[in-house]
């Protein structure tokens, strides 16, 4: 049943307990294009639809312009999140939509997405053997971007926004033994990348903390280190030094006295590397590198446990 208030316009709430109204608004070609708006009450349906009267009555013409999903997300790649997001997390959305969401919805108009469009995306991607985290990346990735698109008006609700992504089972992390940790630290204990193991144990550092460490950030009197940054390799931009990921992981945490021990041993065995080298050493001021002085590639990190 149709519910109105004087000056409203039609106002009605739908089966599903949406508000939802509609009006004709003007085109930038003289013409009028009937357009609706949603909202979760009839109040915020009210204020939009007074929005889009207001334009017409003023005539201005309401930006009605076909976007396809494909062309809105180069579009919010490069004009909007492009200049504000870290490289990561700018990488992550690139090859999401790259991967996942462009070929099944690119060319797809904005306004004729459909919750159902996305329902089917993430059950293609399950049904694909695509784990829970990877799809809720996915979902997650479209609903940002749409969330943007309503901003910019050109669609009038975020279809993203209603459909449930799976659920992400939390793993819970098993550290090792105190027994364990002891046995693996005295099977490395002549590697040349010892004191990286020992000061990752003692004080739990995430893998790109370590790698990006630097001699500036540890501080071997006072009995600190500082974490302040970490390193990656992301598809587009290749290893990228930047902040950890997030303000609570900027931190700085107490040096054990046997931590800082190995670490004077290994300032001390890296100044003779670099002695031996000369030139062809590359001084980075980090404190974990390779043979030569620069970053350890993340991707090697793993080889050196076996």
């Amino acid at each position: 049943m149709n519910q109105r208030a004087n000056g409203e316009g039609s106002i009605y709430r739908r089966a599903d307990g949406r508000w939802t109204a509609a009006c004709y608004v003007l085109r930038p070609d003289g013409t009028r294009v009937r357009r609706s708006v949603y909202g979760k009450t009839r109040k915020d349906v009210a204020d939009q639809l007074a929005v889009l009267i207001a334009k017409t009555k003023a005539g201005l013409p309401l930006a009605v312009e076909s976007w396809s999903l494909e062309r809105f997300a180069d579009h919010w790649l490069k004009h909007v999140v492009g200049s504000s997001l870290r490289p990561s997390t700018l990488s992550s959305y690139r090859e999401t939509l790259r991967l996942h969401i462009i070929p099944t919805l690119g060319r797809t108009n904005l306004r004729a997405l459909t919750p159902t469009h996305v329902r089917t995306l993430l059950a293609n991607k399950a049904a694909d053997g695509l784990g829970a985290r990877s799809i809720h990346i996915i979902h997650s990735t479209l609903r940002t971007m749409l969330n943007e698109a309503m901003r910019e008006e050109l669609i009038e609700r975020n279809v993203a926004s209603v459909v449930r992504p799976p659920s992400v089972e939390r793993v819970e992390v098993q550290p090792w033994s105190t027994e364990e940790a002891s046995r693996f630290l005295a099977a490395s204990a002549d590697h040349r990348l010892h004191a990286l193991f020992a000061v990752g144990v003692a004080l739990g550092l995430r893998k790109g903390e370590l790698l990006a460490l630097r001699w500036d950030d540890v501080d071997l009197v006072g009995g600190v280190l500082h974490v302040r940054q970490n390193v990656q390799r992301l598809p587009e931009f290749g290893l990228v030094f930047g902040p950890p990921k997030s303000n609570k992981s900027r931190r700085t945490i107490p040096l054990p006295a046997a931590s800082a021990k190995v670490l004077r041993t290994h300032r001390a065995n890296q100044a003779a590397e670099a002695l031996a080298l000369g030139p062809a050493w590359v001084d980075s001021g980090l404190v974990f590198t390779s043979t030569v002085g620069t970053v350890i590639e993340p991707r090697n990190f793993e080889p050196l446990l076996r």
